[in-house]
């Protein structure tokens, strides 16, 4: 594995019929001349348990660094018990089959509760899953929760937020994962964010080096490419020129992801990692 390595995100890399499309994750990693890929384990909008992987054993013996990411549906902070419930579910089931595919980490996004709903409510709800998963023994592999675009009541968009819920989850060890894009959207400094979130969880574990059309503060679009003045990725990286790799924005086969290795350095995404960006998806960066 690279000092830095950087990797690609490839979607579930799976057929309707749960055959390897266009030859699978390990293919994508091999035409980008990747260290890792990040997959989702069925559809990412969608309930239903994953099915095993016809590529399984591949990924555990490769030695490309794979990263699950949990559906986006799941909201284990809910207050709503036909989500929560659900939720916490799902992400046990995901992060079972995670597991038996060598997944280094399953990234799940940090969910929200309702406008009219106290945002403690939701903190302490992660807590209670962490809680209660550890009764069953613990999830199986790290759980890497990511930092969020929008929502009043989210409880990974503000630095403020964040750190009310690694007061809930960080004696778990739960891990971080920081999307630049996301924090653009929430209108982070770039330029510190990286040491910023560390002072409040001690960590980041993955990150999720993206670009976005819009300017900060501002819920981001899918962007074939960023404006002038308006590129979170080279923000976070210290301003560094970026390599470009081939391969057409939209195409999730080509989207970036970068693992962090070690520790962050003061300019925080463009040191210790080797980042480069990757566009953002239909709904979210991801």
């Amino acid at each position: 594995m690279a000092a830095h390595p950087i990797g690609v995100h490839v979607g579930p890399g799976l057929t309707e019929d749960n055959q390897l499309d266009d030859g699978g994750p390990l293919a994508r990693a091999a035409e980008m001349d990747a260290d890792g890929v990040q997959v989702f384990l069925g559809d990412p909008q969608g309930w239903k348990a994953p099915l095993p992987r016809p590529d399984a054993e591949d990924l555990l013996a490769s030695d490309v660094a794979v990263f699950v990411h949990a559906p986006y549906v799941l909201n284990v902070a809910s207050t709503n018990n036909r989500i929560r419930i659900p939720s916490r579910k799902n992400l046990a089931v995901n992060a079972r089959a995670a597991a038996a595919i060598g997944a280094r980490g399953m990234v799940v996004h940090g969910g929200h509760v309702l406008a009219k709903d106290d945002p403690a409510a939701g903190f302490d709800n992660w807590r209670k899953t962490f809680a209660r998963q550890a009764e069953d023994g613990g999830f199986p592999l790290p759980l890497l929760i990511e930092n969020t675009a929008g929502g009043d009541n989210a409880m990974a968009r503000e630095l403020g937020a964040v750190s009310r819920l690694w007061d809930a989850v960080g004696e778990f060890g739960a891990g971080f994962v920081l999307d630049t894009c996301h924090a653009w959207a929430a209108g982070w400094d770039l330029a510190t964010a990286v040491d910023d979130v560390r002072a409040v969880t001690g960590r980041i574990d993955l990150v999720h080096l993206n670009n976005s059309r819009d300017p900060p503060g501002l819920r981001p679009r899918p962007a074939r490419a960023a404006r002038r003045g308006r590129d979170p990725a080279a923000a976070a990286a210290g301003g560094r020129p970026r390599r470009r790799l081939p391969g057409r924005a939209g195409d999730p086969g080509r989207r970036r992801l970068a693992r962090r290795g070690g520790r962050a350095g003061p300019r925080g995404a463009g040191q210790g990692i080797g980042s480069y960006p990757h566009v953002c998806g239909r709904r979210t960066c991801g």
